[in-house]
């Protein structure tokens, strides 16, 4: 991420982002003190991005007119195109992100295949901790790629980019990747000593990831971390009927325990961080 704009007027910043936005260059606002900054997420569009800020602080109105012209000529082309949404979203992680993704995609579809039960016995952590040397120190990580349904797939992957792609364009991908790590070991571990081995998912991770973004973002809207109190009831309600009979499906309880602890955990580590050496 790279600061392209600061101001103090929120009704500037509102123009600038729409403006910027209906270009498809991806940036992210937030608040610092009285000061609104402006944010480009994505390396590859500072330079286009630098480019329309000239444009837009030369003549604001010239700007929006001429992105009203392009929308117009083009609509049909736009309308029946899937290409802005993909960008969209694309727009909405960082490249860490994105690899997880497809790593996780790669194997849930390799385990639709023959190559199922070879997948699962690589990736899988072992029935005792004894079973795991220094040399499958994978082990320890990776069942969080290893998804069983296709809910389970989807639902994973959304909260992995959701939450991911917000901490990974906000803070950077070093601290995604602590957290990534760090709460895989943590979670995996714990649902072995609890269940054993036979299990999978990214769900700890995402805990972990809830439970960072919650802690940074508490009580600050505009922070761009902020989770609305709705998710969060959700989430946590979501850890809760784990522990009862309601659902219908396996969950892994204490992963998702241990996962949320160890992003609570990681937050107040990042707080301890001076305040002028972090983003927020």
């Amino acid at each position: 991420m790279k600061k392209m704009f600061t101001t103090r007027k929120p009704e500037t910043m509102a123009s600038l982002h729409s403006f910027l936005t209906q270009q498809g260059i991806p940036v992210t606002v937030n608040e610092r003190g009285e000061q609104l900054e402006l944010w480009v997420t994505q390396t590859s569009y500072y330079a286009i991005a630098k480019q329309q800020i000239d444009v837009f602080k030369d003549n604001p109105e010239l700007a929006a007119q001429a992105q009203a012209e392009q929308q117009v000529q083009q609509p049909s082309r736009q309308s029946n195109s899937i290409k802005p949404l993909l960008h969209k979203i694309r727009a909405q992680a960082g490249n860490f992100t994105v690899a997880v993704a497809i790593l996780v995609t790669l194997v849930y579809l390799l385990l639709q295949t023959p190559l199922q039960e070879f997948i699962f016995a690589s990736l899988r952590i072992g029935d005792y901790f004894a079973e795991m040397p220094g040399i499958q120190a994978w082990r320890f990580v990776t069942p969080v790629l290893l998804h069983f349904s296709l809910m389970h797939f989807v639902f994973n992957l959304f909260w992995w980019w959701y939450l991911g792609g917000r901490i990974e364009l906000s803070i950077g991908w070093p601290v995604l990747l602590a957290l990534f790590i760090g709460s895989a070991v943590v979670s995996n571990l714990a649902q072995l000593y609890s269940t054993g081995p036979y299990f999978g998912g990214l769900s700890g991770v995402v805990y972990a990831l809830f439970g960072f973004c919650a802690v940074l973002s508490f009580n600050k809207p505009r922070h761009p971390l902020y989770l609305p109190p709705g998710l969060l009831v959700f989430m946590i309600g979501w850890l809760l009927l784990g522990y009862t009979d309601l659902l219908w499906v396996a969950v892994a309880n204490e992963a998702h325990l241990a996962g949320l602890v160890s992003g609570l955990v990681g937050a107040a580590l990042y707080l301890l961080v001076p305040k002028a050496k972090r983003r927020f």
